[in-house]
């Protein structure tokens, strides 16, 4: 058994870290031209970053500094964070709304839900169908089933994909309205890192949990950084109030190309 070790622990909390701040970067890239740069809002991601890979490595005593560990650990941190704010901004903050083209809060057909009760009640379901569908995942651990290894992360990854595409259509296409390429995307890429991930541990809940966090992390790089004079979706004609971030969020770039690169090294090293 590996035992932790508060060196360990400090891995953790640096591995959570870095994949807090690549949260932070690419979001603050675009929505600092429409909003300004707030502090708490950078920091936010980083914070619980750190907490919840700390809380990770506790609970599952993974074997750091080892690669293989460390990428799965990134990933695992990523999708906790990811899902841990999501589900806040969108079920639990009280925001004008007005500033978003495509709303933030919960909504039906594009409108927000201005009940909080409701959306604490819709933020229950959700938090509960998710946990359901990764309780459902864990039992491809199953050594019985007839898929191969390989085939069974992959399902696990189509799961969680499939999971993510809805809850994306569901706010964007009232809007945007229904695009099939767009839908398909996240599943695709789960499925992808799901068999790559598939390769670092035997553990389907946790191969399907590190896909969401690859898969958010690749999807946000792409629309953030490939196409960077396209603002987000949820700010599509929306003024830019601030244009001097045009010229600060660039220092911000070479830290982020930085982590991106770090990652595939450690992958390389991993695979």
């Amino acid at each position: 058994m590996i035992r932790i070790s508060l060196e360990t622990l400090v891995i953790a909390g640096m591995t959570g870290l870095i994949s807090g701040c690549h949260a932070s970067i690419w979001g603050m890239y675009k929505d600092a031209l429409h909003e300004g740069f707030r502090l708490g809002a950078f920091t936010r991601s980083i914070i619980i970053g750190v907490i919840v890979a700390v809380i990770i490595e506790i609970w599952l005593n993974l074997p750091l500094p080892d690669p293989r560990a460390l990428i799965l650990l990134f990933g695992l941190s990523y999708a906790t964070e990811r899902g841990i704010v999501e589900v806040w901004k969108t079920f639990v903050r009280r925001e004008d709304q007005s500033k978003y083209f495509i709303p933030m809060q919960f909504s039906i057909r594009g409108v927000p839900v201005t009940s909080f009760a409701t959306r604490l009640a819709a933020g229950s379901a959700y938090v509960a169908a998710v946990a359901g569908l990764l309780l459902v995942v864990q039992k491809l651990n199953d050594s019985a089933s007839t898929l191969s290894h390989t085939g069974r992360a992959a399902l696990g990854g189509m799961a969680v994909g499939v999971l993510l595409a809805i809850g994306g259509a569901w706010k964007d296409a009232p809007k945007e309205g229904f695009q099939i390429v767009k839908f398909f995307r996240s599943p695709a890429m789960t499925v992808f890192y799901a068999c790559l991930i598939a390769q670092l541990t035997a553990d389907h809940l946790l191969i399907a949990a590190a896909a969401i966090g690859y898969e958010r992390a690749t999807a946000e790089t792409y629309k953030t950084f490939f196409f960077p004079s396209r603002s987000r979706g949820k700010f599509n004609g929306k003024p830019v109030l601030w244009p001097g971030v045009l010229v600060t969020r660039r220092y911000f770039v070479p830290v982020y190309i930085s982590i991106c690169a770090s990652v595939i090294v450690c992958a390389a090293a991993a695979l």
